[in-house]
């Protein structure tokens, strides 16, 4: 129990961290609508439920949703999207105002905002309406002015950042938000910004882009990998369908106990997979020119133009469109384990540091540099609690990083923000609030003392000192605590943004100040201390001396209590050779430890009435 506690301590330390960090995102923002109704009939003219309307929500979707929940979670988020000048963008704008969210959205009057309308009775989807036409391109003023808006809120979000790059977040749903102009002065322009995150439904677009990590859900990273089999654009279509039909792009077993599975994957944008006019449609045998001729790449979300290839466990080869599926890969083989065997390709292919493989309600795979997959887990749900998951998903995962957390941290928050919005019906918003009760520390907790043991110190501290805080550093045996402490401990937290006290133990005491010290055992003094409101974090340490505790955090500043010079502290040279500095501070006169203890012995002991002492 008490390693648990210190690693959710430990977590809230890096959702500490990423308060107020600055974070563009970019790419296609939506509106999600939401009709709850009420169906107690069947209409005469079709067995078909009547319904009546009885609440109507809004909410940002795609990369809108991405903002909000950056928001939420506690960073500084501006939005730059073209928004159609309709009712429909105007609510858009409600949301990101009602969430913090800095709208820098550019207004397109020519094109309307796309929207997703849910119609739900009884917590039930029962069809959704999406509006706003992909295939409409912004004109070359909407993407002029989109360029400025991108280097306006830059230039913005690094100056509320005393100069440092932010961080940058690329939602590309193929909805026409990102043409290749857009795409090419992001990854000219890579260098602005410290941390990026790319979720794209193809991932192909952005090569070049080196993001820091990547988030594509199972079909996007296997469509990536057909992709890169046939040589992306592989220059000749006939080339191209062969290098699709000879080469195993990903491995996949079905569990026949489970009946068929069905894995959604695109077309291979740039020839690979697509077929000549007349070719026979994969699944119907008809002509292609009956299904819209040849298919264009994915946008927005799987359509049935993208086909869908059911994986039947019978032992064959199946072959869609822009990717093969062999369903003998051998026993045991789920999607978490393809991932996982393809993670090294997949970061080769999008030049990304990570590569976050989503798996839906059950879980991710990560991997980094090391080459360690790391696997988390989710709760299933019913599938109108999961809209927007990924977004919560992908804004932790983001802020997690840009804070210079470890990959296993990042992606454990990461998990935990997605799991944990998804409770109810509607689009998903993780709030840091959330995220902390769910650690086991509320805000209020989030940023007060804890008493900690020397090697979670060192973790804790190393994730303050990635998020720019200074480390302030004092040492004592605090065995009567007085008003000369508070004052002095007080007066130490003022000179950074962190205050560590360690403790001797009882045993170093005895041998420091005498066999009949300390007063009180060390469980007790660590216990005031901690509940002092400025003091961070206590540690107890054995030594006489706290200079292995020193090496360890590295403290900014080292304080003692005194009138001496800082010349005269004997870990004044190790802190300085560390790089930090040594203060002194002066107790309150007549206020010590000492002192308390000698007023307390010279005055007689009376003993109560009836033992010893006459009534």
């Amino acid at each position: 129990m008490a390693g648990a506690a210190a690693e959710e301590r430990r977590l809230a330390t890096v959702v500490a961290g990423w308060q107020g960090r600055p974070v563009l995102v970019v790419g296609d923002a939506m509106l999600d609508e939401w009709r709850f109704a009420e169906s107690e009939r069947l209409c005469r003219e079709a067995p078909a439920p009547v319904l009546t309307l009885r609440r109507r929500i809004s909410a940002a979707g795609g990369a809108a949703n991405t903002a909000v929940n950056v928001a939420a979670l506690g960073g500084r988020a501006a939005l730059v999207a073209p928004v159609g000048a309709d009712v429909a963008g105007d609510e858009l704008h409600d949301c990101l105002d009602r969430a913090g969210v800095w709208d820098r959205t550019v207004g397109h009057p020519g094109r309307p905002t796309p929207v997703k309308r849910r119609m739900l009775a009884g917590n039930q989807i029962l069809l959704r309406e999406d509006s706003g036409d992909p295939e409409d391109p912004l004109d070359d003023d909407g993407v002029a002015r989109l360029l400025t808006a991108l280097h306006c809120a830059t230039e913005e979000l690094r100056a509320v950042a005393a100069g440092q790059p932010p961080t940058l977040v690329v939602c590309d749903y193929g909805l026409g938000a990102l043409p290749s102009a857009v795409r090419a002065w992001l990854v000219a322009n890579r260098d602005r910004y410290a941390t990026v995150a790319l979720d794209a439904h193809d991932l192909a677009d952005w090569r070049g882009l080196n993001p820091t990590v990547v988030t594509p859900s199972f079909a996007e990273a296997t469509r990536l990998l057909a992709r890169a089999a046939a040589g992306f654009n592989g220059g000749h279509r006939s080339a191209a369908r062969g290098a699709t039909a000879g080469h195993l792009h990903l491995d996949h077993l079905a569990d026949p106990a489970d009946g068929p599975s069905e894995l959604v994957v695109g077309a291979a944008p740039g020839g690979a997979g697509e077929r000549e006019p007349g070719s026979p449609h994969p699944t119907s045998g008809a002509p292609a020119a009956e299904h819209g001729g040849g298919v264009a790449g994915p946008t927005g979300e799987p359509t049935p133009g993208e086909e869908r290839v059911a994986l039947t466990g019978d032992g064959l080869s199946v072959t869609g469109t822009g990717v093969t599926v062999n369903a003998a890969a051998g026993a045991g083989v789920d999607r978490a384990v393809l991932a996982e065997s393809r993670l090294d390709e997949l970061r080769e292919h999008t030049g990304a540091d990570v590569v976050a493989v989503t798996l839906d309600t059950e879980g991710a795979v990560v991997g980094g540099a090391d080459g360690e997959p790391r696997r988390s887990h989710s709760t299933p749900v019913p599938a109108s609690h999961a809209v927007g998951a990924g977004d919560a998903y992908l804004a932790a995962m983001t802020l997690a990083l840009a804070a210079e957390a470890s990959l296993p941290t990042a992606a454990q928050l990461a998990q935990l923000a997605a799991t944990i919005t998804v409770s109810d019906t509607g689009t998903c918003v993780c709030r840091r609030e959330d995220l902390l009760d769910a650690l086991g520390s509320g805000p209020e907790e989030a940023g007060r003392s804890t008493q900690v043991g020397a090697e979670e110190l060192t973790a804790i501290v190393a994730e303050h000192r990635r998020a720019g805080r200074s480390i302030v550093f004092t040492n004592g045996c605090f065995d009567v605590l007085h008003p000369g402490h508070v004052r002095y401990l007080t007066q130490a937290r003022a000179l950074g943004d962190l205050l560590v006290v360690a403790v001797n133990s009882d045993g170093s005491v005895r041998r420091l100040k005498g066999p009949d010290r300390p007063v009180n055992p060390v469980e007790d003094r660590a216990a005031l201390l901690a509940a002092l409101e400025c003091v961070d974090h206590v540690v107890v340490f054995e030594e006489d001396s706290p200079a292995k505790l020193i090496e360890a955090v590295r403290p900014d500043v080292y304080v003692k209590g005194g009138d001496y010079p800082p010349e005269m502290v004997p870990e004044a040279p190790l802190v300085r050779r560390l790089g930090g500095q040594v203060r002194t501070l002066g107790y309150v006169p007549d206020r010590s430890t000492s002192a308390i203890i000698d007023r307390i012995r010279s005055h007689p002991v009376v003993p109560p009435v009836g033992e010893g002492r006459p009534a």
